[in-house]
């Protein structure tokens, strides 16, 4: 396509465009929620026209899919890399969950907003809607996963000790948007995690 003044025009390919459109609705979804942003919002912060936005996804909720599968990928890469620190001490391992996702969080400048999963999760009503089913299979895995940590830490209960876990670290993120991540509420989760594996594994 000529450029007014004679020159030819750059084309986005599918694939630019659909990563402008990732980072745009990643960077909007989290900071102001899905339901808040409108698809001319996202395409307006990536530079492109509706019809560059429908040839990559075709629907709002197609964009939403796609931004938890990209969110889904860094939380395993990030959780796994936390595990590595301890590869021989599974008890630690849990350790550094809470103590790594305390710091990750506070060591933005208020861009923190708790987990994108609990976010979205609580815009969408219906439970057998499809961005409901992936944050549950995301969660489903997390409490799979701890439950392995825990099996390997020497847990009695592997699978209690995991949903205990599990529920300290939602309320970690629902008290981290309500309490501020500087109050004690927030900061208890890594005292509260550790008398929890503690409890535990030690023998009765």
């Amino acid at each position: 396509m000529k450029h007014p003044h004679g020159h030819i025009a750059a084309r986005t390919s599918g694939t630019q465009a659909q990563e402008q459109l990732l980072n745009a609705a990643a960077d909007l979804f989290y900071r102001e929620g899905v339901r808040c942003v409108g698809i001319d919002a996202v395409i307006a912060r990536a530079g492109l026209n509706k019809m560059s936005l429908y040839r990559q996804f075709r629907s709002k909720d197609a964009l939403v899919l796609a931004y938890l599968e990209r969110r889904n990928i860094l939380f395993w890469e990030k959780f796994e890399a936390c595990v590595a620190r301890a590869p021989d001490a599974p008890a630690q391992q849990l350790m550094h969950i809470f103590s790594e996702n305390l710091g990750r969080a506070s060591s933005v400048d208020n861009s923190y907003r708790g987990c994108p999963f609990v976010n979205v999760a609580a815009e969408f009503g219906d439970p057998g809607h499809p961005v409901r089913k992936f944050v549950l299979q995301h969660k489903e895995r997390l409490l799979s996963r701890l439950t392995e940590i825990a099996a390997a830490a020497g847990a009695r209960e592997p699978a209690e000790l995991a949903c205990g876990l599990a529920l300290l670290l939602e309320g970690f993120y629902a008290a981290s948007q309500t309490y501020g991540l500087q109050h004690p509420v927030v900061k208890a989760s890594v005292e509260c995690a550790g008398q929890l594996i503690e409890a535990a594994t030690t023998p009765a």
